[in-house]
């Protein structure tokens, strides 16, 4: 039997505006330590050279993680025309490059082939896993490897400025499993000018925003206190997706108990996933059949 991880047992969301040069690790455990929580997780990697909402679940907050990583995301970013790196991003070596610069118009006009379900090709230098190894490593082995093309539901890609003929700000909604910095490599590929990605915010993620987002320099100057603590918010905003579903006491309990629970609902339709609440706290979250939640994941106070 392995050793009970120490610290406070805690619940809720710390939803952190990270700055560039740190990874999504780095992050959450800082937060972890700053909070002396005991369990933390976060909803959807940044790159380290991203900026942005960075969504931290704590203590049962990490069950409703999934529907954060499921939910649409917007992020705004700068991409170079001109030139393409072996890493789709300003941190890699330059590949190749071209003289062609495109319109606005043929900019817009391109945009919408990159709208709806599209197959996307991950970065070279990306974590997905070919033959068992990170695509990184072998990369930075020198190594080109075959990726197969992913699914990604974009519902928006628009054009938000023009600074100069060599640089595009564009911001785009899109589904979970995303790369942005493919979305300006092959955008630069269809321009017939090349690109890369040379800044990147994430704005939003399901119900969380970056303006609401708590920096780091404020995480560490009030680590360790209960100041911080108010920056806590509750783990039912990871459930904002979801069919709120009342029940009473007796529900409650069988429902933490793993057994289906009555509840009163006028919203979710026989075989609908939704949550169940009593006095507006998460019981469980589960499939709704005939007046009960049968639960799936169950929240302990």
């Amino acid at each position: 039997m392995g050793r009970r991880r120490k610290g406070r047992d805690i619940s809720g969301w710390i939803v952190v505006d990270k700055p560039a040069g740190l990874t999504s690790t780095a992050v959450v455990n800082k937060v972890r330590w700053a909070l002396d929580a005991r369990k933390a997780g976060h909803a959807g990697t940044l790159d380290p050279a991203a900026t942005g909402v960075l969504a931290i679940a704590l203590g049962e907050a990490t069950k409703t993680v999934p529907y954060i990583t499921e939910a649409l995301k917007a992020y705004r970013f700068t991409v170079r025309l001109g030139v393409a790196t072996n890493t789709d991003d300003a941190e890699g070596e330059v590949i190749a490059t071209s003289p062609a610069r495109p319109t606005d118009a043929e900019i817009a006009a391109a945009l919408p082939g990159f709208e709806g379900d599209i197959m996307q090709v991950p970065p070279q230098f990306s974590a997905v896993k070919i033959d068992g190894e990170r695509a990184y490593a072998r990369a930075r082995a020198g190594e080109e490897v075959e990726i197969a093309a992913r699914p990604l539901y974009v519902d928006s890609l628009t054009l938000v400025a023009r600074p100069d003929a060599d640089h595009v700000e564009l911001e785009m909604v899109c589904g979970k499993g995303g790369y942005v910095r493919s979305i300006a490599r092959d955008l630069g590929e269809a321009l017939g000018c090349l690109g890369h990605v040379v800044s990147l915010r994430r704005i939003w993620s399901g119900p969380f925003d970056a303006e609401d987002g708590i920096t780091l320099g404020l995480i560490d100057e009030l680590a360790k206190t209960p100041e911080l603590d108010d920056y806590l918010r509750p783990l039912e905003e990871g459930l904002a997706d979801l069919p709120e579903l009342r029940t009473t006491p007796e529900g409650a309990a069988r429902m933490r108990n793993g057994n289906p629970g009555i509840v009163i609902t006028a919203e979710a339709e026989y075989g609908d996933e939704a949550w169940a609440s009593l006095d507006g706290q998460a019981v469980a979250v589960g499939i709704y059949k005939a007046g009960e939640l049968h639960p799936s994941r169950v929240f302990h106070a």
